[in-house]
């Protein structure tokens, strides 16, 4: 029941010009049980199950944001 929210947030991320160019892969897998990740080059950036919720409009793409400007900036 959560496929518009996953097409959404596709969107959103792969809408961003500056962003498409880091991804190189972008898998959406169907899972039960709550299960809802996000990573970035193997680096956990969003777990809904985690933090028990889901994501607000715009969080994935400014936490995928925040981890790429570090990456640029030399920091692991």
């Amino acid at each position: 029941g959560y496929i518009k929210r996953a097409v959404s947030l596709t969107e959103e991320v792969l809408g961003d010009r500056e962003v498409e160019a880091y991804v190189r892969s972008w898998n959406l897998l169907p899972a039960t049980g709550g299960v809802y990740e996000v990573t970035v080059n193997g680096e956990l950036i969003f777990s809904k199950k985690g933090l028990g919720r889901h994501a607000e409009p715009g969080e994935v793409k400014a936490a995928i944001v925040s981890r790429l400007e570090a990456i640029r900036n030399g920091a692991n």
